[in-house]
């Protein structure tokens, strides 16, 4: 046998070396000139008490010759026993993380306490001693670590969850410990050891106990610990005298996809497992070795895919292009924000559907949905050079057509996902047209959103592409009449600055020299911004402010918007398509053409309702007769209220009527005159038309109180309670 191997001069740390393993690891080190620091916390084989194990395991060296030093400290305080090397041998060159326990019980038996011990023990504190001792180590640039697994944390064993999950969780550490330390030379192995010890006791035989001896396993970790051993990285098995040594093995696999823009299906794995599982001819990665081997796998399937796309035209290689889904998140600052910069007002009627999060009824304006689906277009790069073959300058780009379908309510918190599909590229001569589909699902799968952009790029034509699309949503021309109905919204000299905070931050929209390379002689609002406001408008005109009633819309741009001027939206009623066509007000210039709005019915007003018969003339009579209606046919509404409520109707500022609004009584009770038994909670005082134009929606509560139109008595937040019988199907 060649020359001795020892460790004259080394401080070897040694954890859990009371007895079992550690012991015989120490006595090996001491015997072989180390000086060694022997912890033992000193408690049972489950953890519990504590001891002076080590002070034994320090006398039997010292009664040899050798060095040693015991410390009593737990190894979640790592950083009190590599002090104590340091403060008794003034250094560290080895440690042995070897310290452990047992708490063995089948998964369903195993307590949180179970478990946590079991980690904080094993993984955690060998975890906490080596991040001690690797300053030590790195300093002289050198060092020497062994981790302790075991066969139970590589293959498993009933009733031992918590230990096999810790044990194999060290291997993961010092995997990487060997990679950290390789260029400090700091070498860290593992160590699966099968020998009698505490933790053994009546599990295995007595003669086997024997047979598997702890000392038959301290050789091989001391040899893993001399100065003259090269592994690092490695894992080690001993046990009774034999030793061997571990490595991965992985089948060849394969791949189940052509393109990086396939998808993969779960038949195509259920297909073709015989032979991902095949191990005939397989590999042995070692270190990074198996990510390269991921990374060539993707490499490949991108040099496939520019090998085919360079037999393609450029249109052609646009319309293979499949990027990837791309998340977007919704919440009620970005439903907000689209809506204030479409126009939306607290002014409005229903304005807090769209402008308060904590409105019963807050929802999106549908074509919020367009800025979803845009993610799409904005995370793939697609106008900004990502589609492949076919380049795109941005400020060439005009948006031609738009179309947007609600399939299912838009959420106001949570997270979509939308996917891109390049569907069309048209050869207009004078430029091109792209056309694409994106749809929006929401995390159930379930299709939320589809839409549909057409974008015109200046000069970009004359490829001798194809000049028409079946896959184009068409529009339609308005009909030859005069309109139905028109609405105006005057838009804000800074419509385009707020509207660009929703996501669309081209220059055109904001710098004058960028809007100048396009040919305009200033920055133009965004035609998404006229679609936006056009839906708004028609929703509030025959939706009654309803988004759940919008089905989809559709739109082409003929003209540009300056910021500042004000839109005429005309509208023609067909049924339940709604015929759109925009104009700017000053110029008479048509901006949107071809347009509709697809709803799913068509809000109607209220049937008027016949005053009593004792009439006094006033239109309030008509008010109060349908309130007493409702809270007939549902009197479990003013049951909810149960307040008094006076109403003092005025006619030219002086004393008119007096109504009493009783859902105190049981049943509740509406009728002319004084309160007749309880005792009024609150009193409201308006003129007569200013009653008739609240409950109708013309007058706004708020601003009608604040201008003095409307004036409160008692306790004004009863108030509030009073929608249930002033608007149909009111939402508080």
């Amino acid at each position: 046998m060649s020359s001795q191997l020892r460790f004259d001069g080394k401080v070897a740390v040694v954890t859990g070396a009371g007895g079992g393993l550690g012991r015989a690891y120490a006595l090996w080190f001491a015997d072989r000139g180390a000086a060694v620091v022997i912890n033992d916390l000193g408690g049972s084989a489950s953890g519990e008490g504590s001891g002076r194990a080590a002070d034994l395991v320090v006398n039997e060296i010292k009664d040899k010759g050798g060095k040693a030093v015991a410390d009593y400290n737990s190894v979640e305080e790592g950083d009190k026993i590599v002090k104590t090397a340091i403060d008794n041998y003034g250094r560290i060159d080895i440690l042995v993380n070897n310290a452990g326990i047992l708490r063995d019980k089948s998964v369903a038996n195993t307590s949180d306490n179970d478990w946590d011990l079991i980690h904080r023990v094993h993984l955690r504190g060998s975890f906490v001693t080596t991040r001690a001792a690797w300053p030590h180590f790195r300093k002289q640039n050198y060092g020497r670590i062994i981790m302790t697994s075991s066969v139970a944390g590589i293959y498993g064993n009933f009733g031992q969850s918590n230990y096999s999950a810790a044990k194999l969780g060290l291997l993961g550490l010092s995997n990487t410990l060997s990679i950290e330390g390789k260029k400090y030379n700091i070498h860290c192995n593992t160590i699966v050891p099968m020998a009698g010890s505490r933790l053994t006791k009546g599990i295995l035989p007595p003669d086997m106990m024997e047979g598997m001896r702890p000392d038959l396993v301290a050789p091989v970790v001391l040899w893993l610990c001399h100065d003259s051993c090269s592994d690092t990285g490695s894992v080690i098995e001993a046990a009774a005298g034999w030793v061997g040594k571990y490595r991965w093995e992985r089948t060849r696999g394969m791949t189940l996809r052509e393109s990086t823009n396939d998808p993969i299906l779960p038949e195509a794995v259920r297909d073709n497992w015989e032979q991902i599982c095949d191990f005939n001819n397989s590999l042995h990665p070692k270190g990074n070795e198996a990510s390269m081997l991921l990374g060539k796998v993707l490499q490949d399937l991108m040099e496939k895919d520019a090998n085919r796309d360079a037999k393609l035209s450029p249109v052609e290689q646009a319309l293979n292009w499949r990027p990837p889904p791309v998340k977007c998140q919704v919440t009620p600052r970005e439903i907000i924000l689209y809506a204030l910069s479409v126009g939306a007002s607290t002014g409005d009627k229903d304005g807090l559907r769209y402008l308060y999060e904590g409105d019963e009824t807050f929802a999106p304006i549908p074509t919020f949905g367009v800025l979803l689906a845009q993610e799409a277009l904005s995370q793939s790069n697609m106008i900004t050079g990502g589609m492949p073959g076919f380049q795109v300058d941005l400020s060439k780009v005009l948006h031609g057509e738009q179309f947007i379908e609600i399939h299912k309510d838009i959420p106001t918190h949570g997270t979509l996902e939308a996917s891109l599909n390049v569907v069309d590229i048209l050869d207009k001569k004078s430029g091109a047209v792209i056309v694409t589909n994106v749809e929006v699902v929401d995390e159930t799968g379930d299709k939320v959103i589809s839409a549909q952009w057409s974008i015109f790029v200046v000069g970009a034509g004359g490829f001798g592409g194809k000049r028409n699309s079946d896959h184009i949503v068409p529009s339609v021309d308005a009909p030859k009449r005069k309109p139905d109905a028109s609405l105006s919204y005057k838009t804000s000299i800074d419509q385009a600055a707020l509207y660009r905070l929703t996501g669309d931050r081209n220059p055109l929209h904001i710098d004058a020299s960028f809007a100048a390379m396009g040919g305009f002689d200033r920055p133009i609002l965004h035609g998404l911004a006229s679609y936006g406001i056009s839906c708004r408008l028609v929703l509030q005109q025959y939706a009654d402010n309803n988004p759940s009633l919008f089905k989809s819309m559709k739109s082409r741009f003929t003209s540009p918007v300056l910021p500042g001027q004000t839109l005429q939206v005309d509208m023609w009623r067909e049924g339940n398509r709604i015929h759109v066509e925009t104009k700017v007000a000053e110029t008479g210039k048509t901006v949107l053409t071809g347009a509709y709005v697809d709803l799913k019915s068509v809000a109607s007003a209220p049937a008027p309702v016949a005053p009593p018969a004792a009439s006094t003339g006033l239109m309030s009579e008509a008010v109060f007769a349908e309130m007493k209606r409702r809270l007939d046919a549902k009197p479990e509404v003013g049951a909810k209220i149960n307040a008094v409520y006076q109403w003092n109707i005025l006619s030219n500022k002086k004393p008119a009527a007096s109504w009493v609004v009783d859902l105190k009584a049981k049943p509740g009770d509406i009728y002319q005159g004084e309160p007749k038994g309880n005792k009024a909670d609150c009193s409201l005082t308006l003129e007569d038309a200013d009653m008739v134009a609240l409950v109708t929606g013309k007058l706004n509560a708020q601003k009608a109180y604040m201008q003095g139109k409307l004036k409160i008595k008692g306790n004004i937040m009863l108030t509030q309670k009073l929608q249930g019988l002033l608007k149909e199907n009111a939402n508080l």
